[in-house]
Parts: C-alpha cells; structure tokens; sequence
C-alpha cells in the first residue's frame, strides 16, 4: 500500500561547533586577510568569544588542527612556526566564489558560449532539416533517417535514398580570451569600504568558471596601480592594495600585449575599477594627478581605448564609484571604445560580469 510513514520528531543539533561552520567563515575571512591564515584564525578566536561559535566539546584548537588534517592549512616551509594555506585552500576558495556569484544571478543567465549561428559546432540541438549537398556524415541523424526510409517505402523494400537523409543541427561553441583587470591603487580601501575584496571573490569565480567549464578559453589575470603585472590564479587570494596611483593606460597596454599573442578570434577586457586615471609612465618616472581629470592622462587612456577597438577588442568596464564626473569619464572611454559599462555596487559586482560574460561576450562574432 502506498502511503507515508510516520516517526517520532528529531530536532537538528545546533551547528554550533561544527567544522562546516567554522570553515566556511574562516574562508571568508581568508579573502578578507588576503591569505593570512594567523590573522584569519585571529579574527575567528574573536568571533568565537563575542558569537560562541564553538562549544565545549569542539574548540578552536580541534578545528585547526582539523584544517591541517583535511589539508586545509599546513606549516610554513620557510618558516614552521607560521602556517599557511595549501592548494586544497585555494581552489576551493575559488569554488565557494564561483558557487556564490552564480546563486545570484536569474534563471535567464543560462548559457554556454552560444552564438547565433548553427551547422557543424560542439553541441547538438533539437533542430532537424532536410539534407542539402555539402553536408557531412557526421551531421546526419541516423534514427530519424531511418525512420524517414521506413515511412517512405515500407519494410519489405528498405531503402535509404538522399531524400530520407535528416540533418541533426549543431551550435558552435566558439573560444575566447579574456583579460580581466583589476584596480589595486590605494583608493580600493579608501573611505572605510573594502572594495577589493569583491574584486578579488570575483577574479576567482571567473577563474574556476573558465577552467572548468570553459577550457578552451584562455583568461589572464593583471593587477594595476603605478604599473601594471600578470598573477597567476593561484596569486588571487593573496591579492593586496599597495599605495599606488591608478595607471590604466600601462593596464590597457599589457592586456593588448597579452591578447595580440592569443589566436582565439573573440578577445575582450574587464576591467575593475573605482576611480579616474591618475598616473603615467613617462620614460623612467611617473606622471601622476590625483585632483581632478588631469587632461594628459584621460586623452592617453582614451587613445588606448581607440586602439582596442580597432584592434577588436572590447572593454567593459566594471565601475565600483558613484561619482558623477568619473562616470562622465567612464562614459567617454566607453563610447570611444564601443564597449559595455557597468556602474555596479560591491554586492552586484559578481552578477553584473558574470551576466556580461555568460549572455553577451558571444553577439560580435561574424
């Protein structure tokens, strides 16, 4: 008999004390000390004492040494008396970014790097037409064609003619590079809010997404302040502001250095920023202007604009300032560019990239 089967009410046990809950504010805080698991663990012994996090017979000693059995943490090479966090650490700091970013994001951001146009690509879909000449083998849909022999001229005298023949329509799925920049002058930890953060959950979420979903693509990683450099992706959690002016032209130039080397055809760049370009390098030393638009640096950064464009490469910018004349700014550069920008809060940061990249990195290929 089918039916439901009644028992007896068993409440959940508290979390409190449990290593779920512990790690997965420990990696929080992680992202917050830029990899410092001693200031981390610091942190979290505060937490504990105002919040009562653990209990009496799970502490904060069990759960570090948990970390260090499930390879979470481990010594210092260098030095054993400091410990740090493994590649177990990393990637799933990168996992629980990504996991984040896309539980946000509408039931309308799915996708797969479609593009408009069909015929012989990676995915197959529920499109059949008739076959045409210059269709390969490997397109023809077996069982409908079969099928289609049968209806046409019966059991007893099979036959398979060009006119059975049903082609299984496919999509392209096509690669591309991405360079993603992100802004790491002084001004991301300005004004008592913490913006670089945010950039950083976002670097690795994109990171894990193309590694694992898309591995064709290629995306590089470069960080700008009075110059600009690559990190790799394992670099991210450790990612700190210095005290830098902002020089997005020397970011421009080694993201168009860096695509100008790749062969996928569609190349673009994200940028995330807060603030005006305030910095050049000049020869040697460094033209910087923090008050105000300084006239020499914005027409320098437009030109770079210009020159992606015509070199094919867009640039979105991901905004984190509200100000009314950086906008300006950020509406010039992109008109220039014919790119895409984005005036994102922190708490958006995430969901407006992923949904730029998801839904719309695909609508330029010819």
């Amino acid at each position: 008999m089918i039916g439901y089967r009644f028992t007896d009410f068993v409440p959940q046990q508290p979390l409190s004390g449990s290593f779920q809950q512990l790690l997965n504010i420990f990696l929080q805080l992680l992202n917050i000390t830029a990899g410092d698991v001693s200031e981390a663990l610091q942190l979290l012994n505060e937490l504990n004492n105002k919040y009562n996090l653990t209990s009496g017979e799970y502490g904060m000693g069990d759960f570090i040494e948990e970390l260090k059995d499930k390879g979470y943490i481990k010594e210092d090479p260098v030095n054993p008396q400091n410990l740090i966090i493994t590649a177990k650490s990393e990637q799933e700091l990168r996992r629980r970014s990504l996991e984040e970013i896309f539980s946000k994001l509408k039931r309308s951001t799915k996708g797969n790097h479609q593009t408009p146009f069909s015929g012989i690509g990676d995915e197959k879909t529920s499109d059949r037409r008739s076959y045409h000449f210059g269709d390969t083998l490997d397109q023809i849909d077996a069982t409908s064609s079969i099928k289609n022999a049968q209806i046409h001229h019966g059991i007893n005298d099979f036959k398979l003619t060009e006119d059975d023949l049903e082609i299984e329509e496919h999509e392209y799925k096509t690669s591309a590079s991405t360079v993603l920049m992100i802004d790491i002058s002084h001004s991301m930890i300005l004004y008592g809010e913490d913006r670089i953060t945010p950039a950083k959950k976002v670097a690795m979420a994109l990171s894990e997404l193309i590694t694992t979903k898309y591995p064709k693509d290629t995306l590089d990683i470069i960080v700008f302040g009075n110059d600009a450099w690559t990190i790799e992706i394992k670099d991210i959690p450790y990612l700190q502001v210095g005290p830098y002016h902002t020089n997005t032209v020397a970011g421009i130039e080694l993201a168009m250095d860096i695509l100008h080397r790749k062969k996928n055809r569609n190349k673009q760049i994200f940028m995330i920023t807060d603030g005006k370009p305030t910095c050049l390098k000049i020869g040697a030393k460094y033209y910087k202007n923090s008050f105000g638009l300084d006239k020499k640096i914005i027409n320098k950064t437009l030109d770079k604009a210009a020159q992606c464009r015509k070199a094919g490469i867009t640039v979105t910018t991901f905004m984190v300032a509200r100000d009314p004349y950086l906008q300006q700014f950020v509406r010039e550069f992109t008109k220039v560019n014919q790119g895409r920008a984005y005036y994102s809060s922190l708490t958006t940061l995430g969901e407006y990239l992923f949904e730029d990249f998801v839904r719309n990195r695909r609508k330029h290929l010819k």
